[in-house]
């Protein structure tokens, strides 16, 4: 399909209380309807908690929770969770379709200053999923500050970005997703979470939805819940990637 239907839910979350978490998500998808793709924050089952390493809901909880909501709206409902293993927790980016097929990524960048990386696994691949014609590329709050990371290698048409990204650095997540999105000519969603959690931090939102010339086709107003809506077209990017082939001079190298 040559359009997407795309909604990036920044809401807050109750900490540490999955239960509470997807109860309140029911309300909002409820309402939700003629979408493609729904995207909610990082950590939606408990906020960026590292105690959730040992303490969440369980991963055939969160996953049965996300194909219900995928079976109801019609459309590919995703969020990162803290899930544990039989290796150790990793902070997994779950997407599920409406017929049930599960994919996910592990977040690869562990944010030390808050020593994530003594509580969970890194992520060690890159994902790229395709989903109506649609190559989806989803990244975790942190992954956004490594663009080698997210380098578009003509193999995706979207990069998803979900995150507890604090308030006092909002000027950063705004930059970057701009950057992200002019640098590999690729739409950039980032969802990020809104409130505080259970160590006083604040988070101002500042979601954002980005067209691969870097327009904002739709953003949240700081320190307010929102649900952004944007239609992106695959016609519009090809036809931006043919008449403006910048993605041809890109250096060639591998991580």
């Amino acid at each position: 399909m040559s359009t997407l239907n795309l909604s990036v839910l920044q809401q807050p979350l109750a900490w540490m209380d999955g239960e509470a978490n997807l109860a309140f998500f029911d309300t909002l998808l409820a309402d939700l309807h003629g979408r493609d793709l729904i995207i909610l924050p990082e950590m939606f089952t408990t906020g960026f908690a590292m105690e959730a390493a040992k303490s969440s809901l369980p991963q055939a909880r969160v996953v049965a929770w996300l194909r219900e909501k995928a079976r109801a709206t019609g459309a590919m409902v995703g969020g990162s969770a803290a899930i544990q293993t039989e290796k150790g927790a990793v902070n997994r980016f779950l997407l599920v379709e409406p017929e049930g097929k599960v994919h996910h990524y592990d977040k690869r960048h562990l944010f030390r200053m808050a020593d994530e990386h003594h509580h969970y696994l890194a992520g060690d691949r890159r994902e790229v999923i395709v989903w109506r014609g649609w190559r989806i590329l989803p990244q975790v709050c942190y992954d956004l500050r490594f663009p080698v990371f997210s380098r578009n290698a003509n193999d995706y048409d979207l990069a998803l970005y979900v995150a507890n990204w604090p308030a006092p650095r909002a000027a950063h997540w705004q930059a970057l997703l701009l950057a992200r999105a002019i640098e590999n000519q690729a739409y950039i969603a980032g969802c990020n979470r809104v409130g505080s959690d259970g160590n006083n931090h604040q988070y101002s939102g500042d979601s954002r939805i980005v067209s691969p010339q870097g327009e904002i086709l739709a953003a949240g107003e700081a320190h307010q819940a929102a649900i952004l809506n944007a239609e992106l077209s695959l016609e519009n990017l090809r036809d931006y990637r043919e008449r403006f082939p910048a993605w041809r001079d890109a250096d060639t190298f591998s991580l």
